[in-house]
Formats: C-alpha cells, sequence, structure tokens
C-alpha cells in the first residue's frame, strides 16, 4: 500500500469524536586535572585587589630609583622612605598576590602546572630577591616591578573573569527569564497570585497580554501570537490558540491565555535548556584538549628557560641579571593566553548559540559541524510541518471550488481526524461559506456523510467511488493524475453517486527548508532527505526544495544505514530529525541534530539540538561551527607566537644589542597578549546566526 492509499484509508475509517554562587560565572578556564582555576573567585574580587594594588603601588613606583633616574626628578625624602617599598610591596604581595598563590597551590596539588603556577613562582621570586636587598642579602631589588606585575595581572584577570562571566552569563539569563510569580485559576473561577515554585502539574494559569508564561502548559482558553524568540530564536511571534502547546518563559504579545500546567520546575523545556547550556560550557573540545597539553608543556619549557638564562648570566659574571633575566622569562611564560584562547570562545559560542536557538551539548559535535559536507533530513517533521494541508481543490462544475471545499468542510466538521482538521482549516483560511451540517456518520474503509443544507454529502477516497459507482468527471481526471502522481491523498465529494469535486492533501512542506537547503548548496554542502513516505512522495518533495539525494520507503529501524551510506562514500554527515526511529541515525552520524519539538529520545542521540522546528538553524549551526574554529585557531596562533617571539627576548638574546626586556614591560606584554586573545573572541558575538540570516 502506498502512502496515498494508507493516507485515505485512515481517513476512511476516521470516527466521530463521541466514538548560581560566588563563582562568578566562570566555567571554562580549567586545567588538566579539570578544576577551575578560579574556583570561589569573581570580577569583584580582582577589582578590588587591583584597585587598592594599584593605589599601594603609586608610592613604590614613584619612589624607585630607576624610575627617578628615568624621569630625571628627585621624590620628597623624609624618615623611613626607605621603607615604603619593602612596606608596601609585602601588602601588595601578600594582598593582591594571594589568587595566583593559592592558584599555585592548587595546580602543584593537581598536578597541572599551568599559568598560576608560573605567576606564582615569578612573584615569589621577586618577592624573595627583594626582601633580601632591602635586608642587605642580595643587591637587587624589584619591588617596584613586582607591585605593577602583580597590579597588571590583577587587571588581566579581572578583565577575563568579566569577559567569561559575560558569556556564561546566558544561564542567568535564562533563568530570569521565568517571572516571579504566577496567577492561578481557582475551581471557583477566581484568580489567585502564587509563587511560581508551587504550581503543580494540572493547575490553570492566567497569562495576560504582554505576560510571561510560567511553565509548560497547553492553552485551554484564549488565543494569542506567544514570542519564543527567547528560547527558539524564532523573531517573530507565533500564533497560539486553544489546544496548543506554549513554553516557559514565552510571551503572550497581543492576547490572553488560560493555560493548564502539565510541566513544572526541571520537566519544562527552559530548564532542559539551561541544562544543556551548562553541559556545553563544561564540556571538552579537541581544541581544548591541545591548548591544555600545549600550556603545561610551556611551564616545563619556561622552567627549562629560566634555569638556562639563570646559569648563562651568571657564567658572564651578572647574577643580579640572572634574577632579573629569569624572572622576566617566567612572567613572559605565562600561558596566560593560552589557556584563555579555547575557554572563552567556547563560553561565548554557546552562550551565543543558545540564544538564537541552538543548542550544543557536545563541544565535539559542534567542532565536527564545520566539517560535514552532507546533510541527512528527515522529511517528516523536518522538512515538513508533519501535518497534511489542502493544496488543491477541484470542482465538476467550473467556478465552484468554493463550495467544493464549504460542503467539505461542513461534512468534516464534526471530525477530529487530521486530513478532516486540515480541511476545516482550509475552509476558514479562505473564509468560505460555512454551511450547518447533521447527522454525521462513518463509513469504516471508505469515508464519512452528513446533511448539508438538506443534501446528503459524502467525503471518501477511491473505496467510496467503488461502492457508489461513481464515475469521476473529465474536468477532475487532470488535476486528480496530477495530484496522485506527486503522492497527495485525494478525497472526493460526492452528492449521491454524483462527484462534485475533489481536494488533494499533503504534508505541507516548510517555507525555510528552501532556505536552507539553498544555504547549504551555497556551502558546497551535499542535501539528501529520508522518509518512509512511498518514492513518488518523496521525489515530489525533493524536487520542491531542490534536494540532490533521496532515501524513500525506508523502514525505522533502517535509517541509520543510510547514514552508514554516506559515510561508506566518504561524506562527513550530520543527520537532523526528530523521532524515536530516528535516534539510531542520530547516533551514527558524525554529528547528530534533533529537532527541538522532538522526542527525547531523539535529543538524547543527538549532540546538537534545536530548539526551534526551523531548518535553516542547521545552517547556522555550521555557520557557528566555522566562526568559533577559526576564532580559536586565530587565539592559538597569537598566543604560542607570542611566546615562541618573547621567550628569547626575555632571556635577553638581544642584550648584546644594547636591548634588555625591562620585567614590567614583561607584565606588560604578556597581559597585552592576554586582552588581545579576549578581544579576539569577542569578535564572536558579531557573528549572525538568526534563522533569517540564511534565508537569502
Amino acid at each position: 500500500m502506498n502512502t496515498q492509499d494508507a493516507t485515505v484509508a485512515t481517513h476512511e475509517g476516521h470516527a466521530h469524536p463521541g466514538s548560581h554562587g560566588d563563582h562568578g560565572g566562570h566555567g571554562g578556564h580549567r586545567g588538566q586535572g579539570g578544576h577551575d582555576k578560579h574556583a570561589g573567585h569573581s570580577p569583584a574580587m580582582f577589582r578590588d585587589r587591583f584597585w587598592l594594588s594599584l593605589v599601594l603601588t603609586l608610592p613604590v613606583v614613584a619612589y624607585a630609583d630607576m624610575i627617578q633616574m628615568w624621569l630625571g626628578y628627585t621624590a620628597p625624602r623624609f624618615p623611613g622612605a626607605e621603607l615604603i617599598a619593602p612596606v608596601l610591596g609585602t601588602v601588595i604581595f601578600a594582598y593582591g598576590g594571594r589568587p595566583f598563590l593559592a592558584g599555585a597551590v592548587t595546580e602543584i596539588r593537581d598536578r597541572a602546572p599551568g599559568m598560576m603556577l608560573l605567576i606564582g613562582m615569578a612573584i615569589s621570586v621577586a618577592y624573595v630577591a627583594s626582601l633580601a636587598a632591602s635586608l642587605g642579602f642580595f643587591e637587587v631589588e624589584v619591588w617596584w616591578e613586582l607591585s605593577l606585575l602583580i597590579v597588571i595581572m590583577l587587571l588581566g584577570h579581572w578583565m577575563e573573569m568579566r569577559a567569561i562571566g559575560q558569556a556564561q552569563g546566558a544561564l542567568a539569563a535564562l533563568a530570569e527569564l521565568l517571572p516571579d510569580d504566577a496567577e492561578r485559576v481557582r475551581a471557583d473561577g477566581s484568580v489567585e497570585t502564587v509563587r511560581i515554585g508551587d504550581l503543580g502539574v494540572g493547575d490553570v494559569v492566567l497569562v495576560r497580554p504582554g505576560g510571561r508564561v510560567p511553565a509548560d502548559g497547553t492553552i485551554v482558553e484564549g488565543a494569542a501570537d506567544v514570542d519564543e524568540s527567547m528560547l527558539t530564536g524564532e523573531s517573530n511571534p507565533v500564533p497560539r490558540g486553544a489546544g496548543e502547546r506554549v513554553i516557559a518563559a514565552s510571551v503572550a504579545t497581543d492576547g490572553s491565555l488560560r493555560v493548564r500546567v502539565d510541566a513544572v520546575g526541571d520537566d519544562t523545556a527552559l530548564a532542559g535548556i539551561q541544562r544543556l547550556v551548562a553541559q556545553a560550557q563544561e564540556s571538552r573540545s579537541r581544541t581544548q584538549l591541545l591548548a591544555d597539553r600545549a600550556a603545561a608543556l610551556l611551564f616545563y619549557v619556561a622552567m627549562a628557560v629560566a634555569a638556562v638564562t639563570v646559569l648563562v648570566w651568571v657564567v658572564l659574571g651578572d647574577p643580579d641579571a640572572a634574577l632579573v633575566r629569569s624572572v622576566t622569562v617566567l612572567i613572559i611564560a605565562c600561558p596566560h593566553a593560552l589557556g584563555l584562547a579555547i575557554p572563552l570562545v567556547t563560553s561565548i559560542s554557546t552562550a551565543k548559540s543558545a540564544r538564537s536557538g541552538i543548542l550544543v551539548k557536545d563541544r565535539l559535535a559542534l567542532e565536527r559541524m564545520r566539517e560535514v559536507d552532507a546533510v541527512l533530513f528527515d522529511k517528516t517533521g523536518t522538512l515538513t510541518r508533519g501535518e497534511h494541508v489542502v493544496t488543491g481543490v477541484a470542482a465538476a462544475e467550473e467556478g465552484a471550488e468554493d463550495r467544493v471545499l464549504a460542503l467539505a468542510a461542513a461534512v468534516e466538521s464534526d471530525s477530529e481526524h487530521p486530513l478532516a482538521r486540515a480541511i476545516v482549516a482550509a475552509a476558514r483560511d479562505r473564509a468560505v461559506p460555512a454551511f450547518p451540517a447533521t447527522g454525521f456518520r462513518s463509513m469504516t474503509g471508505r469515508g464519512v456523510e452528513a446533511t448539508v443544507d438538506g443534501t446528503p454529502i459524502a467525503v471518501g477516497g477511491p473505496a467510496l467511488l467503488r461502492e457508489r459507482e461513481a464515475e469521476v468527471p473529465g474536468a477532475l481526471r487532470e488535476p486528480i493524475a496530477r495530484w496522485t502522481s506527486r503522492g497527495s491523498a485525494v478525497l472526493h465529494v460526492l452528492s449521491g453517486s454524483t462527484v462534485l469535486g475533489a481536494l488533494a492533501l499533503a504534508d505541507q512542506v516548510r517555507p525555510e527548508s528552501r532556505a536552507a537547503v539553498a544555504a547549504l548548496h551555497r556551502l558546497g554542502i551535499t542535501v539528501a532527505m529520508i522518509t518512509g513516505d512511498a518514492r513518488q512522495v518523496a521525489e515530489a518533495v525533493a524536487a520542491d526544495l531542490g534536494i540532490d539525494e533521496v532515501f524513500a520507503e525506508v523502514l525505522p529501524e533502517d535509517k541509520d544505514q543510510a547514514v552508514a551510506d554516506l559515510r561508506r562514500r566518504g561524506h562527513t554527515v550530520a543527520m537532523v530529525g526528530d523521532g524515536v526511529n530516528d535516534a539510531p541515525a542520530l547516533a551514527r552520524a558524525d554529528v547528530g541534530i534533533a529537532i527541538g519539538a522532538g522526542t527525547d529520545v531523539a535529543i538524547e542521540s543527538a549532540g546538537i539540538v534545536l530548539a526551534s522546528d526551523d531548518p535553516r538553524a542547521v545552517v547556522a549551526a555550521r555557520t557557528l561551527s566555522a566562526a568559533s574554529y577559526r576564532k580559536m585557531v586565530q587565539n592559538l596562533w597569537w598566543a604560542a607566537g607570542y611566546n615562541l617571539a618573547a621567550i628569547p627576548l626575555a632571556a635577553g638574546v638581544l642584550a648584546w644589542a644594547g636591548f634588555v626586556l625591562p620585567m614590567a614591560v614583561g607584565a606588560v606584554l604578556m597581559s597585552l597578549s592576554t586582552v588581545v586573545v579576549a578581544l579576539n573572541a569577542q569578535l564572536l558575538r558579531r557573528v549572525d546566526l538568526k534563522p533569517r540570516a540564511v534565508a537569502e
């Protein structure tokens, strides 16, 4: 039985309806041990330490002999002036340097050496040397360099945590979308205000115009255009009426709704999105693993170079230079920019994608998305709406199409069958005359019948024609043949044994699907479609959308074989689906993409989840993947290249030419590299991921 026959047969047998904490949001900056290097820190903590340390550093710098010599002035002298540098320097070291010293201890304990250990070692060596010099045990003191180094480090970390905190603020922003209170409708129809946490499944809540829906539920009364952009990325409000679902945090823009709650708390779509965002921001990509290994390697390189630097300068007879040069090497080599290169891009891209309705469960999936050269779409519910609509009306009598549709809608008005609802909806949309109908009855396996305006009218498929020995008029044969060739379901409208007209019904192609396929083609990606429908149906949809390859009449359990076939041919495949039977294919694909409106099983099998059912978001996901990867690589090249160039200069390889890199300048350069990486990552915010952006 082909799809059309099955659809019509089902219709013919239908019956009457009577039968957060202090963490500061820094979750991406992790070492190999997986521990957060800024655990317990916040942007405010670094800010406060920066400003106080800066104030204390000013007199230290002002009374530094080298600064006075460079600028040609003499600082005021008074009893105890010589204690300004050691006293204030010690306070700055203990107070401003504490986060770095604590981080160094953590890295030692976790056996995960990195930037905090390097910073901790650099400031500790500088402090011990300066203190020894102040006590007369050493000749070189670097109090002002130490103080400036700590101030610059604090500033860099403050800016870093602000940036990452803003990026990861998506979670807090999602939580803030929910209203604090809800208006619950009592049994007597009155309304009471309750805390959102007091709502339960089955409660009915009132959502006023402009108000937010407090929990997932089904509309039981009212209609409104609902703004779901905060969850789906779709900017245009969606019409919602009785019987349709709405999601928590969406906004009823122009009407009031009464919604029966069917999910609260952790079971809502919003809570699911929050979990996915958190999971994505904690997941690690291949590029992150590379950066972590590089940061650890850089620690050993810095230690080796620092040791060689000390040895060489001591051999050259300048132990003071040995100390300054080795500390400068440790400062320059801090893999701060390297450690920030990937986490900041990860945080920004994940937060940005979540606000655009693209939920990344697995960073590896997003990273692989840029390599995809074939996208396999499940047809029903993905490229199509998964529900039938009237696509054509023909009448035996010229110009009587509206009457044929009106008669069919009158007969079907009491039915809950999907095809019946499609006919009634088409009549309503076209504003055809409404006829009263009585005596509705279902004729099993043939169709339905009712009395309309005093005349018995029947609606059914080929079986009804055979039973009544009705002949299809010549005027209807051409359109019926055309509809049938496209795989549409055809229903006939009869008065007795006279065929008055016919209607074509088909699963409606989403208008966004054409734009999605066209955009993928522009990227050089092969687009394929898979369906259990008859080949003629699949081929018609494929021709309409410009799809390259069709897998038709595929059994649910065999869908993953289509993915395997594409992969055997050398393609990197992304599978897009929404049903339980798509789960094996989603899991087998290089990248599994689940439509968010789909089932939990499909979502669990996917690495990327689309909150909306707009297939253009697949293109947006690829755009995000390419942009994120590009920023990661740029940041890694900058961070690594900076260290390759700066470490030899810090060691003093150009001292013979009269160029010596001051320790404070080294600290500035180290922080500057971090700023460059952070600013470059911020450019990712400018990438437009809105579905409409790829619709052209």
